[in-house]
């Protein structure tokens, strides 16, 4: 078969006519049978009619003479879908880690706040008294602003160099504090500075909180008085120690093994989302246990993805489809059978396995008379797996036929096996087939385990594969 064509279908009255069409194809001449075909609708089987085709040879012009033989012709290797799956998936990788390297780990460039933020608490206050005079509050006579501003630059700088409460302190809580950190000699402030602070912090909250209105010249002046209050601060603080200094470097350290840290965990935390995600979607389609198992691996779910071999074994010819190519062993025959018959077995696996499929074609050199007894086969061959340690066999047997028209028996049900004499029985499913003709007996056995949907998937296909063909064809 070179392709399967859609299903055209056409309305002729009041039904509806399906018509499949199949191309095909044949290098030899000579008559062909194509076998009847099974078609399923609903759970109602039919079987079409056999068709028989005729393969004629090419009539050849021999007026024309012979052409030299086409020299060999190279030809693309057609690509296939899991170089797409993987360059799809490269990046898709790709993406997740450019945007985590892009938002995470990317050193970004600071903003202007950011970069005021780093400045030490000195530059830090004089860049704001800097940016206080570009302001246009004193244009515009709006002291309230401008002397909330002025106050608020010299209290942050006291806040985080002299008295950790400046900001939230009131006037006379920040130059009382002030004073007493003079008196027990922990900053070497001067009396007039502390005074100068409390005359332009009292006037603040005069502007601030009483509608007071000073002076342009006057607020300019508590301007630079602020400035030189600053430096005169700087100056008075003492200088660290080398003890404060390594604290310090020892912080800054810290505080960048947290930041490192604190990106890893974000990432680390990411990535354990997007696979969450990415597994609950694919379980969501696909099912929880198909995508598990595609993770995890699972023997019966790789075989049935394998690359499977369609073949013929013994003959007359058993045509069948299996996940493994079955190897041909040598059965051992009884003395007294040795001369009557002729045995060929193709095997795969065997009970100690998850999976066994095997293959046996008797021929009978001279055919039995009674015809051949099925019923004794069978039973021989439940023996065999008593032999082997099979206990509490169930068997149903029922008739079968292949898609191509064969009759048969199938004998088929469970049966526990010790696979490793741990005392411990695991469920097996057995499917056996027998097809007999005059002389030839034909038997497809096949073990797998219960309770597993991929081995019931991969024997429904084995057994939809099951075609006979009789010797003579």
């Amino acid at each position: 078969m070179i392709e399967s064509y859609n299903i055209d279908t056409i309305k002729n009255k009041d039904k509806f006519n399906l018509i499949k069409k199949y191309g095909l194809t044949q290098f030899d001449s000579g008559n062909y049978t194509i076998p009847r075909q099974k078609i399923i609708i609903g759970d109602k089987t039919f079987f079409t009619d056999s068709l028989k085709v005729q393969v004629n040879n090419i009539v050849i012009d021999s007026t024309k003479g012979l052409y030299e033989i086409k020299p060999i012709i190279a030809v693309d290797r057609s690509g296939s879908d899991w170089l797409k799956y993987l360059l799809l998936i490269s990046l898709i990788i790709s993406l997740i880690g450019f945007l985590i390297y892009w938002f995470i780990w990317r050193k970004k460039p600071l903003t202007e706040e950011q970069q005021i933020a780093l400045l030490p608490p000195y530059d830090r206050a004089k860049l704001a008294l800097k940016k206080l005079d570009e302001s246009n509050y004193l244009e515009h006579q709006n002291l309230k602003d401008y002397y909330s501003d002025l106050t608020f630059i010299i209290r942050r700088y006291l806040d985080e160099k002299v008295y950790d409460r400046a900001l939230e302190s009131t006037t006379d809580e920040l130059i009382s504090r002030l004073n007493l950190l003079k008196e027990g000699n922990r900053v070497d402030i001067s009396k007039e500075d502390i005074k100068n602070l409390e005359n332009i912090l009292k006037r603040a909250d005069l502007v601030k909180f009483a509608k007071s209105t000073p002076d342009i010249e006057l607020a300019k002046i508590d301007r630079d008085t602020i400035d030189l209050e600053i430096d005169h601060v700087k100056e008075a603080l003492p200088e660290p120690t080398e003890e404060e200094k390594l604290l310090d470097q020892k912080y800054r350290e810290e505080q960048a093994r947290k930041k490192k840290r604190n990106k890893i965990i974000l990432t680390i935390s990411l990535g354990v989302f997007l696979l969450i995600a990415t597994f609950i979607g694919f379980s969501l389609k696909y099912g929880f246990n198909r995508v598990k198992d595609t993770i995890i691996g699972h023997d019966s779910k790789e075989l049935l993805e394998s690359n499977w071999v369609t073949s013929e074994y013994g003959f007359p010819p058993v045509t069948i489809s299996t996940p493994k190519v079955l190897k041909r062993v040598e059965l051992p025959i009884p003395d007294e059978y040795k001369a009557s018959v002729n045995t060929t077995s193709f095997v795969y696996g065997s009970l100690l396995e998850d999976f066994s499929i095997a293959v046996n074609t008797t021929t009978f050199k001279q055919a039995p008379e009674g015809g051949i007894d099925v019923e004794k086969t069978i039973d021989n061959t439940m023996k065999s797996m008593e032999e082997q340690g099979s206990t509490d066999i169930v068997t149903l047997n029922e008739k079968f036929t292949t898609p191509n028209g064969a009759e048969g028996i199938k004998t088929h049900g469970s049966l526990k096996f010790d696979r490793f004499k741990s005392g411990n029985f695991e469920v097996l499913k057995y499917v056996m087939f027998h097809f007999t003709s005059e002389n030839v007996l034909q038997q497809i056995l096949l073990t797998y385990p219960d309770n597993d949907i991929y081995a019931d998937q991969i024997m429904e296909r084995i057994l939809n594969s099951v075609e006979l063909k009789q010797a003579e064809e």
